[in-house]
């Protein structure tokens, strides 16, 4: 939602998926839009954290929480969140997730045994 939220009206987005070389698979949605300012970047992914209010248009609404869900469920799932911005040039986030079987305790948070 983010990348076509905060992409221009011509604007482009990406998804890409690769499998590393370290048994990890690498999710990343890429845009062409307005981009996150470098003391911003280290924060989005805080709960309800919303970026610098003079580089994000008034019409783009939202409550903060859509990176710190995706940060929670790559967490749980063994994995990790990245994200790389530029202001004006856009915005990569990259979830990287084992490439295997769920560990023990991700599988636990999510399956309840009969």
């Amino acid at each position: 939602d983010n990348a076509v939220k905060y992409s221009h009206e011509n604007g482009e987005i990406r998804l890409h998926a690769e499998q590393g070389d370290d048994d990890e698979i690498a999710l990343s949605v890429s845009d062409s839009g307005v981009g996150i300012g470098k003391n911003d970047l280290p924060r989005i992914f805080e709960r309800f954290y919303r970026a610098d209010k003079a580089h994000t248009p008034e019409s783009i609404r939202g409550t903060g929480l859509g990176l710190s869900i995706v940060k929670h469920i790559a967490q749980r799932h063994g994995g990790r969140v990245e994200a790389e911005s530029e202001l004006g040039r856009g915005t990569t986030i990259r979830v990287i997730l084992p490439n295997g079987p769920v560990a023990a305790e991700a599988r636990a948070l999510f399956v309840t045994e009969t």
